[in-house]
């Protein structure tokens, strides 16, 4: 490893700044007793530990923290020696985990903010692989991404230290990155997507200086891992602040890179059809997560590719391609590019796939295909994305009416689509096997919305 290759020190001074306990508003009462026990006996065994991170961000502004990361001097083989139920993960930032039942406490050891030539910090093509250079809590404080996920929950005297103006940061309700942004980006273009899902998630707003160079950074996630996309965009969508997360992601240009075709089709559908739909179906998924109802990532995706199933297929027809033929062909080449920049399983991608091919049984009143369309297992995640169509194309009403009529007399009874869908939950993607049936010749496109311009 040469001497380009490492990481240049993030240069920025600090001041500590100790706010006591009558200053900030947590509780002891609002961390989990998990967290506290871990807490305190880190502390009984000589060793310095703070809470750290989201769960002191998140309780500052009286929000309710899911997870509670302690932060260390001791190394994590120490952790382990003092937990039984501990146990140690990662190659790129060695951890400890303690374990309690369903809850686990992340224990991170104080990162130092250089590399020690010990070997334990690695970078490749700018990209920071390995760091597992332990230092000081000042150094661990420098080297995280925003101010704001820099404070420190002291549990012997209950204050808050902050070693960044995090706390001013907070009480702004700004994100803030430390350090020169563009070399933070460069070093994880993953920071891009995360300064928008945090805003979006605490309403704050990105500072002049972080934001400036998103635009101008988004391509480099396209260098960025498939996998940790995708965990990304879960993150983005799924934790019910999906509307402002998309708002940022278009904003700044990074739904773009993340969806260059789904980017592509709605910036040329002039009359906005397909933005409406899409925000539409975020707005629900919201909901759904407001009121602690599961959400289902093949929907997710049928609804954030569909603008890019929509182009492509009127594309297909237009070359004189049959009607069924185009659609599936449709449905194989959007799925196919857009594993290109996030790896989406195979689990998802083939019950999103046949959400997007359902939709044209819709308009069939033929009543064997009626009753096939009923009992597929895709259908009610089908009718309630068609549902969602009417909000491009009142075309759609007609059929929609239809077939609640139908399955109020037809005594189907129809679990709704986030609930524990057949296929979906096999590991390895495989769809459950039916009979196969000869297609008929026929059928029809996507829908209106598809030409909407």
């Amino acid at each position: 490893m040469g001497t380009a290759d490492i990481e240049t020190p993030v240069t920025s001074s600090f001041t500590l700044r100790v706010i006591p306990r009558d200053q900030h508003n947590i509780s002891r009462r609002d961390i989990s007793p998990n967290a506290l026990r871990v807490l305190y006996r880190l502390r009984e065994a000589g060793f310095g530990a703070y809470l750290v991170g989201g769960a002191v961000r998140d309780l500052l502004v009286g929000g309710h923290p899911k997870d509670f990361d302690v932060a260390t001097d001791a190394t994590p083989e120490q952790v382990k020696s003092l937990f039984r139920n501990c146990r140690l993960i990662g190659r790129r930032f060695r951890l400890a985990h303690v374990v309690f039942g369903r809850e686990i406490i992340e224990v991170a050891t104080f990162r130092a903010n250089s590399d020690d030539g010990s070997g334990d910090r690695e970078m490749e093509n700018g990209r920071l692989v390995r760091d597992n250079v332990y230092g000081s809590i000042e150094d661990d404080a420098i080297r995280r991404d925003f101010t704001c996920n820099a404070l420190y929950y002291a549990i012997e005297d209950f204050s808050v230290r902050d070693y960044v103006g995090g706390f001013e940061d907070v009480q702004a309700r700004v994100m803030k990155l430390i350090g020169d942004p563009e070399q933070r980006y460069r070093e994880d273009p993953v920071r891009m997507l995360r300064a928008v899902r945090l805003a979006a998630k605490l309403g704050f707003s990105i500072d002049e200086a972080t934001a400036n160079p998103i635009p101008r950074l988004a391509g480099l996630l396209g260098e960025a891992a498939p996998a940790r996309l995708f965990e990304e965009i879960l993150k983005l969508f799924l934790s019910g602040h999906a509307v402002a997360s998309f708002e940022g992601l278009e904003h700044y240009g990074l739904f773009a890179t993340l969806f260059p075709e789904s980017g592509a089709a709605l910036r040329s559908n002039r009359s906005g059809a397909l933005r409406r739909m899409l925000i539409e179906g975020l707005r629900n998924t919201d909901a759904r997560v407001a009121n602690d109802e599961p959400v289902s990532p093949a929907f997710l995706f049928a609804l954030l590719l569909w603008p890019a199933f929509c182009k492509t297929l009127i594309g297909l027809q237009a070359q004189g391609v049959h009607a069924e033929e185009a659609q599936r062909r449709a449905a194989d080449r959007v799925t196919l590019h857009q594993l290109e920049r996030v790896a989406l399983p195979r689990r998802f991608s083939l019950p999103m796939q046949e959400i997007w091919l359902l939709q044209s049984r819709f308009s069939s009143r033929q009543r064997k295909r009626v009753f096939r369309t009923l009992s597929h297992p895709r259908f009610r995640a089908a009718f309630d994305f068609l549902v969602l169509r009417q909000t491009a194309s009142a075309d759609h009403a007609v059929d929609i009416a239809f077939w609640r009529d139908t399955l109020q007399t037809s005594g189907h009874e129809v679990a709704s689509h986030e609930d524990a869908p057949q296929d979906e939950g096999a590991e390895d993607g495989a769809p459950r096997k039916r009979r196969r049936r000869r297609r008929r010749p026929g059928g029809e496109g996507a829908g209106a919305e598809a030409s909407a311009d």
